[in-house]
């Protein structure tokens, strides 16, 4: 890492099954060096660091989190400098769930870390990742500001309708018990930038983001201000995912209670772990999920049937729900990469002023893109994400960089 890394935020985006870090400067969105933990707890481990005198690749198991995490601060000190060395502002950590505590970007302290792992039951995948790498990260630098930056505070004003479920209000007062929303960070910057794309002023505008990646989620947005979204109390509600089931009748996890033996625990690793894309046809890549699909096999093809099936109600959904659409915007590893995708779930709208190009729909560009037809009256756009840059401007502006 070079001198000019001073004044940079380390993000730390620790995920269900990879872990992303990344140095930026909050103002001109450079970054000077990044790296990927993936496959974690597989046999096929990866970890790439690309920094400006190169990249480094190592292929090796990672059993879980905190090794990982040690093993890529291993990595970055062997190649240039330890991260106590290189002036860092802060650290801006992604973290999942704030529940009703947390909504807005929060220094880190002890008392901050036991609420985040107190709300570990509302997202197992996630919380728990996001801990350790707080725990790693501020025992790594612990003279650094850490500052949280929680991907349910853009949902935390959804109207009443949207964020209250149909049960004893006694009961879901007592427990935390309401839609809260996830990726927020996303579909805040990507609702964003779709706007500055198109140049018109976000408050103009009805949208619907569709953040598709192992994990997915879509929003609602109209005037810049959430109004709907797919995940709720955790991240399993709404679309199918890589390893998560999404919407499911309530009724099913009693019925695996009752005529299955299984417990509560059994039951939360199949809904979250081994369900979705994995559940239906082995695999939870996309990747993966579509070479099965070329191969002709039966599991994967109606696995990603499915999949696009649940994408479409929701876009119907939330059409409704705006009365009319702007923009429609796919972003994340899935949105941004796969055009079969973006063309079946939008597919025979014409109706609906929704028209896809297959020319604009299938170049090969990482740009922020439009992809509908010139006659189309809804905009469709592709607008890579950048939940890091955000969350580093977040985490500058709470410490005064």
């Amino acid at each position: 890492m070079s001198e000019g890394t001073a004044g940079s935020v380390l993000v730390l985006n620790s995920g269900s099954s990879s872990i992303k870090f990344q140095l930026i400067h909050p103002e001109t969105g450079e970054s000077s060096a990044s790296g990927l933990i993936e496959r974690i707890g597989e046999p096929d481990g990866r970890i790439v660091y690309r920094h400006c005198g190169g990249v480094e690749e190592r292929k090796v198991a990672i059993p879980d989190h905190r090794v990982g995490l040690t093993m890529a601060a291993d990595i970055v000190a062997e190649v240039g400098r330890p991260l106590s060395e290189v002036g860092i502002l802060a650290v801006g950590h992604r973290l999942v769930h704030g529940g009703d505590v947390f909504y807005e970007p929060t220094v880190i302290d002890d008392e901050v870390v036991q609420s985040i792992s107190n709300l570990s039951s509302l997202a197992p995948l996630h919380n728990p990742a996001n801990v350790i790498g707080i725990e790693v990260a501020r025992a790594a630098l612990p003279d650094i500001p850490h500052v949280g930056v929680f991907d349910t505070a853009f949902f935390h004003t959804l109207p009443a309708e949207a964020a209250t479920y149909a049960i004893d209000r006694e009961v879901a007062k007592e427990h935390g018990i309401r839609r809260y929303g996830f990726h927020g960070t996303s579909h805040q910057f990507v609702s964003a930038r779709a706007a500055e794309f198109l140049g018109k002023d976000l408050s103009e505008l009805n949208q619907i983001v569709l953040h598709l990646g192992n994990g997915a989620s879509a929003s609602a947005i109209r005037g810049g201000r959430a109004i709907d979204t797919s995940m709720g109390l955790t991240p399993l509600e709404g679309l199918v995912m890589g390893t998560r089931c999404g919407d499911i009748d309530p009724g099913v996890v009693l019925h695996l209670h009752r005529s299955a033996g299984m417990g509560i625990g059994q039951i939360d690793d199949l809904l979250n772990r081994h369900s979705g894309l994995k559940g239906l046809s082995g695999v939870n890549d996309f990747r993966a999920l579509l070479t099965l699909v070329g191969e002709g096999d039966e599991r994967a093809a109606l696995a990603y049937d499915v999949y696009i099936h649940r994408l479409r109600k929701y876009i119907g959904a939330y059409l409704v729900e705006l009365g009319g659409v702007d923009v429609i915007t796919f972003t994340a590893g899935v949105g941004e990469n796969n055009a079969d995708v973006r063309r079946d779930s939008l597919a025979g709208l014409g109706r609906l002023g929704i028209v896809v190009d297959d020319e604009r729909n299938c170049a090969d560009s990482h740009a922020p893109r439009r992809i509908s037809a010139d006659n189309s009256g809804v905009q469709v756009l592709v607008v890579p994400t950048d939940e890091e840059l955000a969350i580093a401007r977040a985490a500058a502006e709470l410490v005064g960089g």
